[in-house]
C-alpha cells in the first residue's frame, strides 16, 4: 500500500522539517522539497537526508534569494513552470515552503498546488501564543479547496488546552506532539517521534 503525504505549515521557521525528517524516517518514506529558496545555509533536503537517511528527490526548483518562492524566483530571474511541480511516484513525503499559503508565482498558492495533487496533508503548528487563530486559518484555508488533511501535529511544549481546541473546531485528528529535541541527532529524533506518534496513524 502506497503512503503519501504533504506537511505544511502555519507559519515559516516553526520546525516543519525536522517533523518531517522525524516522520519520513520513521515510515521510510522517500522525500521531495519542490522548491528550495536560500542555499547559503543547509537546505532542508540536506537536512531530512542527514537526520532521516531516507532517499531524497532533487528539488525541482533551487532558488539563492532566501525569500518566498514567488518573489526568490524573480530576483534570481527564475520562471516557475507548475508544470514541473508534479510529485514523484510511489512512497513520498513532500514538504512545502513556510506555511500553506505562501506563493508559488504570483497566481498560485501551496495550497493550491495541494489541491491538485489531492495527496492528504499533515498541518504542523507550533504550540506557542497565537496558534490557535493561524492554526485554524490554516485548516479552513485547506477546506476551502478540498485539500484533504490527514491531521495536526503539534511542535514545541505542551499546551494541552490549544492542542485540543485546535483539533476539536478544526474538525481534524490530532496526531501528536514533537517536543524540542536537543541535542538534535537522527537517534535522538526518532527516539523522540516513536515517544509521542502512534505510527499506526499514518497506515
Amino acid at each position: 500500500m502506497t503512503r503519501r503525504f504533504v506537511v505544511t505549515g502555519t507559519d515559516t521557521g516553526i520546525g516543519k522539517t525536522v517533523f518531517s525528517a522525524a516522520l519520513a524516517g520513521a515510515l521510510g518514506l522517500p522525500y521531495w522539497k519542490p522548491i528550495q529558496s536560500g542555499l547559503e545555509e543547509e537546505t532542508d533536503s540536506e537536512t531530512v537526508a542527514r537526520l532521516a537517511r531516507v532517499p531524497v528527490h532533487p528539488e525541482a526548483y533551487r532558488l539563492v534569494t532566501p525569500a518566498s518562492p514567488h518573489l526568490a524566483a524573480e530576483i534570481d530571474g527564475v520562471t516557475i513552470d507548475v508544470g514541473r511541480l508534479t510529485p514523484p511516484g510511489g512512497d513520498l513525503l513532500v514538504e512545502g515552503a513556510g506555511g500553506a499559503l505562501v506563493p508559488v508565482t504570483r497566481s498560485i498558492l501551496y495550497a493550491d498546488l495541494f489541491a491538485r495533487w489531492q495527496i492528504p496533508v499533515i498541518v504542523c503548528a507550533r504550540t506557542s501564543l497565537g496558534t490557535i487563530n493561524h492554526s485554524l486559518m490554516t485548516i479552513e484555508a485547506l477546506k476551502a479547496r478540498g485539500v484533504p488533511i490527514h491531521g495536526v501535529a503539534f511542535l514545541g511544549d505542551a499546551v494541552e488546552d490549544s492542542e485540543a481546541i485546535i483539533a476539536d473546531i478544526g474538525g481534524v485528528r490530532r496526531l501528536g506532539r514533537l517536543p524540542v529535541v536537543d541535542p538534535l541527532t537522527p537517534e535522538s529524533l526518532a527516539a523522540a517521534f516513536t515517544a509521542n506518534f502512534d505510527p499506526t496513524d499514518f497506515a
